[in-house]
């Protein structure tokens, strides 16, 4: 079974910064998607940022809310995708979830998701 585990949420005073974390559990070979989700009580899940491989689609891909703000970015080698977020505001508070929808040593193709990280912003 494919785990992504998502690590760094904690509670950060507004304008602060934190660094997230996504390890899978099995070698990434290729993917179409990977991404940060996010949910805050009472609202659906959105998107947060996004790097696709998929043609004219953009590489990535920000909420309007967190560009310039947060940074999505991967180490292949590591299997580990990471969103740094800066300048936090107590809108940014909601678990976060890491998705990725690729191929998976061992495992083929698959959709999987993270069982999310807290973020409490607050002062």
């Amino acid at each position: 079974q494919v785990q992504l585990v998502e690590s760094g949420g904690g509670l950060v005073q507004p304008g602060g910064s934190l660094r997230l974390s996504c390890q899978a559990s099995r070698s990434i070979i290729s993917f179409n998607a990977m991404g940060w989700y996010r949910q805050a009580p009472g609202k659906q899940r959105e998107l947060v940022a996004t790097i696709t491989n998929i043609p004219n689609s953009g590489r990535t891909n920000y909420a309007e809310s967190v560009k310039g703000r947060f940074t999505i970015s991967r180490d292949n080698a590591e299997n580990t995708l990471y969103l740094q977020m800066n300048s936090l505001k107590p809108g940014d508070a909601a678990v976060y979830y890491c998705n990725v929808q690729g191929v998976f040593r061992d495992y083929g193709w698959g959709n999987y998701w993270g069982r999310g990280t807290q973020v409490t912003v607050s002062s």
